[in-house]
């Protein structure tokens, strides 16, 4: 045999055997995924929340080589179902589907079990939701501007819905009244805004800032005055109500949006699939459809390094309005 064919050999027997030498982190990556894929949602099935997250998970189901199964895991705020992900196995096999919440959670919780940035890693952001400002349909206002100098001229006499303490309405809400002009409407917090929508069409509370999708079918059939939509664009299912920038307020723009992160020390590897994965399902004609019937702008070309960009500007969007309002949560 000569010289040149025993390197061959040699050669080809390395690379036969290089998968077998491989740590056995590598081969974990290479097969990945290996068992199901756990996609936590801190808050109850059939929300707001829940929903965008089934279908992604299902269309990720018919993707990949194993299931992606939905898990709600609420209970304060979101911290406990942001804790069980922070503190699961770094294998790929367990995500968080969350919201506008963890760009809050540091302020509100101060001693949180976690870290909502250094524990976590970002993956994707799946998209955008707006708010409606809606009031009660006997409130004398036919429009925004109309509203502001009626609650300046009877600061403190009116009250504002949310759906909870800390949460995405009540955060919205609060920029609102700031960047108009330091407006004071007392705060009533809801356990959700269908437990708060009783209250605003009997006139309990004079207003409320509420996802497009739970907001409209209640404007569109005139229960309730929509007065402003938080998007930098109209809705096209009520193209009559203006923008708020439009409306008088410039520059106040708020969304809900929804985010997929892993425990921090996934593998790059599998951070980088899981990213490209969902881009291609929130691309899909048919998604892209179902979301925006829920008034969801789907994202579909969000990276990691974006991904971590975009909460990082939302936490500090956030957190001054989280102080200055001193919201809490006991």
């Amino acid at each position: 045999m000569t010289r040149l064919h025993r390197r061959h050999l040699l050669a080809l027997g390395a690379t036969l055997a290089a998968p077998a030498l491989l740590p056995a982190a590598a081969r974990a990556q290479a097969n990945w995924p290996d068992q199901p894929i756990r996609l936590v949602v801190p808050f109850s099935a059939g929300g707001p929340t829940d929903i965008p997250a089934r279908l992604i998970a299902d269309e990720l189901s018919k993707a990949l080589p194993q299931r992606v199964i939905v898990e709600n895991r609420t209970g304060a705020g979101t911290v406990v179902g942001a804790d069980a992900v922070a503190k699961a196995p770094k294998d790929g096999h367990t995500f968080l589907y969350t919201t506008i919440a963890q760009a809050a959670i540091r302020a509100i919780y101060p001693n949180l079990p976690f870290d909502p940035v250094k524990d976590f890693t970002p993956v994707a952001l799946t998209g955008v939701i707006p708010m409606l400002l809606m009031v009660n349909k006997d409130v004398p206002v036919k429009n925004l501007q109309e509203l502001i100098a009626l609650i300046k001229k009877n600061p403190g006499e009116y009250d504002y819905a949310s759906t909870g303490s800390g949460a995405a309405l009540h955060l919205a809400t609060e920029l609102f009244l700031k960047q108009a002009g330091g407006l004071k409407v007392n705060h009533v917090p809801y356990r959700g805004s269908a437990a708060a929508m009783p209250d605003l069409l009997n006139g309990t509370v004079t207003m409320m800032l509420d996802v497009a999708n739970s907001a409209l079918p209640f404007v569109q059939k005139g229960e309730v005055k929509g007065l402003a939509i938080s998007s930098d664009k109209r809705l096209p299912q009520v193209p009559e109500i203006p923008t708020f920038g439009e409306a008088g307020v410039p520059g106040y723009e708020a969304y809900t949006w929804h985010m997929v992160l892993a425990p921090a020390g996934t593998p790059d590897a599998i951070v980088q699939r899981m990213n490209q994965e969902i881009n291609k399902v929130m691309a899909r004609d048919e998604v892209q459809k179902k979301l925006a019937d829920l008034t969801m702008t789907p994202r579909s070309d969000s990276t990691p390094a974006s991904t971590k960009q975009w909460l990082a500007d939302e936490m500090a969007k956030w957190e001054p309005i989280i102080k200055e309002a001193g919201i809490k949560v006991d």
